[in-house]
């Protein structure tokens, strides 16, 4: 399979050639113009591939997919990525899925050892990257932006790889106090955690800088050192996101929940929107999902794009919320669904719009073409913690990025809808307890943690309680125009 560049090719641009393989592609993520890659066609499944893995393990059904993707990387590399999945809470379902409410069930996404979706590609991505590097002889700089989850696990899925080192950047304050402890509680050699005065989307916009300025690539070359990313820009990460949408389906077959062909909603609380583009790719490969829905926290910037075409980040700053993961205006992997609606010209067009005039807008057909496929949703964290509280008191515990898709299930309650779980309660119990407890006075998650566990017989997971009690030992916060220099002092080493 060849992957093409989301705003087109043009040989002035003279950084990349038309179209690249999977290796090119994931290890020099950023395309011409700023762009991404996308594969150049959506593989289908055969008409028979849903009833064939009716039985079939995670572990099997993901080879199956990614096979589909003709990568042209040897099956053991592969084989090897699949088996880290054997690392989670049971390795013979690595996502449960459960039935909540009447037509509404959870797919847990959190059972990997960071407690967050991000494992469920992080740790794949991370087997197969370090093996790729060590074939090739060839040592990598991956520089990380994250709003929370992804830091954590990109940690988790390269420390102390061979021929890896980690730049690791989360927004000072902007992250959950569990969230924040993973990362600065490492001491692997091979990572480097900064704090930045700043958000999530300055962070972001200082990794996509760096992936294409050639003079940062040129300084690292002069160390033997090449720059990839780990982020979801990064399309091996999408790959591995594509799977649970089929396994999620096969179990309610299982389950006797719905009947094979029948369409399903999937609900994602979506920020970065990689996790809704791996469903987007799962749909177009032939899985019977009907919409996809999209929920937002209160910095709703794509519910206007679903709803009304328009992404306008002109009067809009970031707004501190509940479920910071999803505390996040630039969502990346959306430019991979406006190539593949409409083109790379068009998306060059669009995309160079919102980042010189923080503006675009589509037009009545393309608008009508997007709202084939996703609806969108927003919420307060006034409802989000109404709807934990209310779950909770029927036996079920959901993160406040979970309590987002409760939107959407709102709005209809008689079709089966899948609503993608993408974190553990323990990452942000303050919330927790201030949703059923209404307590506003524990203001940390140590205490809050300690004070569920007493009251309310949660139990924290051995991760989580292992990091709450190692000693921090990356404490660097910085300015965004100091982390070059953090970065040149770490590789040097």
């Amino acid at each position: 399979m060849k992957f093409i560049q989301t705003r087109g090719h043009d040989e002035n641009d003279n950084t990349k050639k038309e179209k690249s393989s999977f290796l090119e592609a994931i290890l020099d993520p950023s395309a011409s113009f700023g762009g991404l890659f996308a594969p150049e066609d959506i593989p289908k499944i055969p008409d028979d591939f849903i009833q064939k893995h009716i039985n079939s393990s995670y572990q099997e059904l993901a080879l199956d997919i990614i096979s589909l993707f003709d990568l042209g990387v040897e099956e053991d590399i592969l084989k090897n990525a699949i088996k880290t999945y054997d690392r989670f809470d049971d390795k013979d379902e690595a996502t449960p899925l459960k039935h909540i409410d009447d037509n509404l069930f959870c797919l847990e996404l959190y059972h990997g050892p960071t407690r967050a979706f991000k494992d469920m590609a992080l740790q794949p991505f991370g087997e197969l990257l370090s093996a790729i590097a060590l074939k090739q002889n060839q040592k990598y700089l991956i520089v990380v932006a994250t709003s929370g989850d992804t830091g954590p696990a990109t940690i988790e899925a390269f420390a102390n790889k061979e021929n890896i080192k980690i730049i690791c950047l989360y927004p000072k304050g902007g992250t959950s106090d569990v969230q924040r402890l993973q990362m600065v509680s490492t001491n692997a050699k091979n990572v480097k955690v900064l704090g930045i005065n700043g958000s999530f989307d300055d962070a972001q916009d200082l990794v996509k800088k760096n992936l294409k300025d050639k003079d940062f690539k040129d300084l690292l070359a002069k160390e033997n050192i090449k720059l990839t990313a780990a982020n979801s820009v990064n399309f091996a990460r999408i790959l591995f996101q594509i799977i649970y949408n089929f396994y999620a389906y096969i179990k309610l077959i299982r389950n006797n929940d719905i009947r094979n062909g029948y369409a399903i909603d999937i609900t994602i609380p979506s920020g970065n929107f990689g996790n809704a583009l791996g469903t987007y790719y799962a749909k177009n490969m032939g899985l019977h999902i009907d919409r996809i829905n999209i929920t937002s926290n209160s910095n709703n910037v794509l519910t206007s794009l679903i709803n009304e075409g328009k992404y306008d980040l002109r009067s809009r700053n970031i707004i501190s919320t509940n479920s910071p993961a999803m505390d996040i205006l630039k969502s990346s992997n959306i430019e991979r669904v406006l190539y593949h609606l409409y083109g790379g010209s068009r998306t060059k067009e669009l995309l160079e719009n919102l980042e010189k005039n923080n503006y675009f807008e589509l037009n009545a057909d393309e608008l009508k073409t997007l709202q084939k496929t996703f609806k969108g949703y927003y919420s307060d964290d006034d409802y989000c913690k109404k709807q934990i509280k209310h779950y909770f008191d029927k036996g079920y515990l959901l993160d406040p990025h979970t309590a987002t898709c409760l939107k959407a299930y709102d709005t209809n309650h008689n079709k089966a809808n899948i609503i993608y779980s993408t974190a553990e309660w323990s990452k942000f119990s303050t919330t927790i307890i201030n949703a059923i407890e209404d307590n506003k006075d524990i203001d940390n998650d140590l205490e809050a943690i300690d004070k569920l566990e007493k009251e309310h017989s949660l139990k924290l997971n051995e991760k989580i309680y292992d990091v709450i009690n190692k000693e921090i030992s990356q404490n660097d916060i910085v300015d965004i125009d100091e982390v070059s220099k953090y970065i040149f002092d770490f590789i040097k080493k």
